[in-house]
């Protein structure tokens, strides 16, 4: 009953942030509370929390998200014995994000990153096993980078005797690099990509959470934040790492056969398409984008959930099939979301989606970044037709294993998650750009999407049909594709060499030459002088004893 209380509290708690963002956003508010923790001699230790239209209605998101989270978990998680737990570390998960969203201080920043980056990680080795554990090892040793550098920041500020940033202009630049390395690994863009596909080892409600609206737009929070502080020269960086992190993520997508994985993969591409907005300085559109984006990405991963329950904990979309047949309903708000993610025409998408085009069209003409953008979005298209052609037009081959256990909770937290959906993106169109965008663009660029729209369903239909297990040749292209180019084989081929060289260094420092020459050979010459002092000190015993007796007889 208390999950019931903390769900509804949650959703309250919601509306009445996003009906303070509406009004702060109107007003142009901003308050800035500002509150003494400690001071010795020139060090100020200060606690200082912004409120301002941006962060409320994000936590207002966040609050949403959770409080349908918790709805939806009492019954996904009911057989679990440690449900108290489950629910336990989401709450710590979701206060560790209030601090990072409404602190302008280094120090509490950190306090809340770390405190994403732990709970993550309790939360993705949830289920005890092998593959959890290795997910969850990969996971948190790619965010403490990001932490690393934070903490580095933080020693550099020590210098002007305050961490909050914002009201400083010395050591900018570098601290702008410390900061972008920590966003980007939060937000899993290459080369520190690998970990988002591996944290689906998580329960699907915790992938709902973490891995739409909370973990990875934390560092695409951060930049927004700070976007004012960033050079030219950052932005071109971000330029080129987004890009290819959305391309690379959508080609993969298309050769996986994991559920959860296709979303999350989704969600790096998406994210990839924010960073690569922001780079062209258009912080309010990629905020825009990110709660679009939290709102459908969040219901794709519930509704995947569904499926995952019903056919018996199976996560293989080859194995999962049929479902317009055995969950309409389902299956309909998964097209729906699917639809909105590959930008529908007046769903949420379209409206943040439709204006990135314009505005990159607008403001870009280089020909590499112009065909990487097309051809994410048509890959966007091609790995959201494949799979709800294995959704739906495959024949079911585990269909005896197959148990419908239609959920009250499950479904009316995916049925208030449709509606925000639907009409989230027209609301804050109006709401954010309350001024109409000047974008004047000739009939061929308009209508350029499309050819690449159609052309990645097409693309899509032929991934469907191929039999890549069947020839050689198209079984190795399948695993480049499938395994991001090869890019999770690089860092366990440094682990690998790092166990050699360590294995290589203790034999020869035990059993090679320095073992040797720096301990036997040492003992050895010590025992030889010692020897050679001993006989040394005989002699001279013996001399000193003749001259004795030659003194005492003739003197």
């Amino acid at each position: 009953m208390i999950f019931f209380f903390y769900s509804f509290n949650l959703f309250l708690f919601s509306m009445i942030n996003l009906f303070m963002s509406m009004i702060f956003l109107i007003k142009k508010l901003n308050f800035l509370f500002n509150w003494m923790i400690y001071m010795n001699n020139s060090l100020m230790i200060k606690f200082i929390c912004f409120l301002d239209w941006m962060s409320l209605m994000f936590i207002s998101t966040i609050f949403f998200i959770t409080s349908m989270v918790i709805l939806y978990s009492i019954e996904y998680m009911n057989s679990d014995l440690n449900i108290k737990r489950f629910m336990l570390l989401i709450l710590i998960f979701m206060m560790s994000m209030m601090l990072v969203i409404f602190s302008l201080n280094l120090m509490t920043i950190l306090l809340g990153w770390d405190g994403l980056g732990l709970s993550s990680y309790c939360l993705v080795i949830y289920y005890q096993n092998k593959k959890s554990y290795n997910s969850g090892m990969i996971t948190i040793l790619m965010n403490r980078i990001g932490d690393i550098f934070i903490l580095i920041s933080i020693s550099i500020l020590m210098q002007i005797n305050s961490w909050n940033f914002l009201f400083y202009n010395k050591f900018i630049n570098l601290l702008m690099i410390l900061i972008f390395i920590s966003a980007i690994t939060k937000s899993a863009q290459i080369p520190f990509s690998t970990w988002l596909p591996l944290a689906m080892a998580a329960p699907t409600p915790i992938s709902s959470l973490v891995h739409s609206s909370t973990l990875v737009t934390a560092g695409v929070y951060l930049l927004i934040r700070f976007n004012m502080l960033i050079s030219k020269n950052f932005l071109i960086i971000m330029l080129m790492i987004s890009s290819f992190t959305m391309f690379f993520s959508g080609i993969t997508a298309n050769f996986e056969f994991d559920l959860k994985k296709i979303i999350a993969l989704s969600t790096l591409s998406q994210l990839g398409m924010m960073i690569f907005i922001l780079s062209f300085n258009l912080p309010m559109l990629t905020f825009f984008h990110l709660i679009n984006h939290a709102m459908f990405k969040s219901l794709l991963f519930l509704c995947s959930g569904i499926m995952i329950h019903n056919f018996s904990n199976n996560q293989d979309i080859r194995f999962i099939s049929m479902n317009n047949l055995y969950m309409p309903l389902i299956n309909m708000i998964f097209l729906m979301s699917s639809l909105t993610l590959c930008g529908m025409p007046f769903l949420t998408g379209f409206f943040s989606k439709d204006l990135i085009i314009e505005m990159f069209n607008m403001k870009f003409n280089n020909i590499f970044i112009f065909l990487i953008m097309y051809m994410s979005m048509g890959l966007t298209i091609s790995y959201s037709t494949r799979l709800m052609l294995y959704l739906n037009f495959k024949i079911n081959k585990i269909s005896i294993f197959l148990k419908l256990n239609i959920k009250n909770l499950m479904n009316f937290s995916i049925i208030i998650l449709i509606f925000m959906t639907m009409f989230i993106g027209s609301m804050l169109n109006w709401l954010i750009f309350n001024s109409l965008n000047f974008i004047y663009l000739s009939k061929k660029l308009k209508l350029m999407i499309f050819n690449f729209l159609i052309l990645g369903m097409m693309i899509g239909l032929m991934i469907n049909k191929f039999k890549f297990f069947k020839n050689i040749f198209l079984l190795k292209n399948f695993k480049f594709f499938n395994l991001m180019f090869f890019l999770p084989l690089n860092f366990k081929k440094i682990k690998i060499n790092f166990f050699k060289m360590n294995f290589y260094l203790n034999f020869i420092q035990d059993f090679g030459w320095n073992e040797f020459l720096l301990t036997k050979k040492f003992l050895h010459m010590i025992n030889l002088n010692s020897n050679k002092f001993n006989k040394m000190n005989l002699f001279m015993l013996l001399i000193s004893l003749y001259m004795i007796m030659f003194y005492m007889i003739f003197f």
